[in-house]
C-alpha cells in the first residue's frame, strides 16, 4: 500500500514544525527564507541607492550647468542641459593664454609627486611597524593616530612659516614636502602589512641570507600592493583637492593647483558673470582624472577581494 506525500495534510506542517525548532546549540529559531528575510536587503539597497544618488547629483549637476551660457545658468531648470559644452570649454582652455593648463599640470605634479612618495614612506613605515619589534614602538604608533586625528589645516600655519624661514615658500616644494608624510597612510598601511604578510615567509627568506631592503622590495611589497594602491589614491585625492596648503603657501598664480585657481576666478565672478561658467567648466574638467584614476585602480580591489573569497 502506498501513500502521497501531496495527499497528507500533516506533511508540510511537520516539517514546518521541524524547521520552526530552536537549534540545539544556539537555542536560536533559524531564519526562515520568504518575504520577511528580503525585506532587510531591500531596506539596506534602498539606503544605498539613496547614497549613491547623494554622491552624484552633485556630479550631475557640474555636467548640465556646464553646458549653458553664463545667461542660461540663473535662468533656465536647473537640470535642464543645453548646448555651450564646446564653448566653455574653449573659452576655459583660452583664459590667460591657457592658464588653467598650467594649474591642471601643476596639480598632477603635486598629487602624483606627493602621492607616490606618500605611499613609499608609508608602506616602508608601516612594514617596519608590523614585521619589527624595537623599544618605542607602541609609543611612535600611538603618535601617528594622534597625526591621523590632527586636523592638517591647523599645520598649515606653522608649515609656512618654517618653509618662509628656510626660503621654501611660493615654490613648488612647498606643497610637495608637506604631501609626503601621510599619518593615516602609515596606518592603514601598518594595519595591511600586519594582517597580508607572514612573519614566516619574513624568517624564511633571512635564512635564505636575503637583505631586509629585498625582502621588502620583492616580497611585501606585492602582498601589500592592494593596500598601497588605497593609500595611494586616498593620497592623490587628498592632494588634489586639497585648498588651505597651497593657497597658503603658493603666491604666484602660475604655481596655483586648480582649487586655488578656480577659487581666484570664481571671486571675479561679482564683476564678471561669465566666469562662474567658466569656474564650473574647469570644476568638470578637475574630476575627470579622479574618475578614470578610479577605474583604473579598481582592477587591485576586485583581485583581492577574489584571491580572499578563494583562500576563504
Amino acid at each position: 500500500m502506498t501513500t502521497s506525500t501531496a495527499l497528507d495534510p500533516y506533511a508540510h506542517s511537520s516539517s514546518d514544525a521541524v524547521a520552526d525548532r530552536p537549534s540545539p546549540r544556539t537555542g536560536r529559531t533559524p531564519a526562515r527564507s520568504g518575504v520577511g528575510a528580503e525585506r532587510p536587503s531591500l531596506v539596506a539597497t534602498g539606503i544605498l541607492l539613496l547614497g549613491a544618488l547623494y554622491c552624484l547629483l552633485p556630479v550631475l549637476w557640474v555636467l548640465v550647468a556646464a553646458s549653458k551660457s553664463a545667461d542660461e545658468l540663473f535662468s533656465t531648470f536647473t537640470f535642464a542641459p543645453s548646448t555651450h559644452l564646446l564653448e566653455n570649454l574653449r573659452d576655459l582652455f583660452a583664459y590667460r593664454d591657457g592658464l588653467f593648463l598650467r594649474w591642471a599640470g601643476n596639480t598632477v605634479l603635486y598629487a602624483i609627486g606627493g602621492a607616490l612618495a606618500s605611499t613609499l614612506v608609508s608602506a616602508a613605515a608601516g612594514y617596519g611597524l608590523a614585521l619589527f619589534d624595537f623599544r618605542g614602538k607602541k609609543l611612535f604608533f600611538n603618535v601617528i593616530l594622534a597625526g591621523v586625528l590632527l586636523p592638517a589645516v591647523i599645520l598649515a600655519v606653522p608649515q609656512y612659516l618654517l618653509f618662509a624661514q628656510a626660503g621654501l615658500a611660493n615654490t613648488y616644494w612647498a606643497v610637495l614636502l608637506p604631501s609626503i608624510l601621510n599619518p593615516y597612510g602609515i596606518y592603514l598601511a601598518r594595519i595591511y602589512a600586519g594582517a597580508s604578510i607572514p612573519r614566516e615567509m619574513v624568517e624564511a627568506a633571512r635564512t635564505d641570507g636575503a637583505g631586509e631592503l629585498r625582502i621588502f622590495t620583492r616580497f611585501a611589497v606585492p602582498m601589500m600592493m592592494p593596500g598601497l594602491v588605497t593609500v595611494f589614491l586616498f593620497q592623490f585625492v587628498g592632494v588634489w583637492n586639497n585648498y588651505m596648503l597651497p593657497y597658503i603657501m603658493l603666491g604666484d598664480d602660475e604655481l596655483f593647483p586648480i582649487t586655488v585657481g578656480l577659487s581666484t576666478l570664481m571671486n571675479q565672478g561679482a564683476s564678471q558673470p561669465a566666469m562662474y561658467t567658466t569656474v564650473i567648466t574647469g570644476a568638470l574638467v578637475s574630476i575627470i582624472p579622479l574618475i578614470a584614476l578610479f577605474l583604473l585602480l579598481q582592477r587591485y580591489w576586485q583581485s583581492d577581494l577574489t584571491g580572499g573569497a578563494v583562500k576563504g
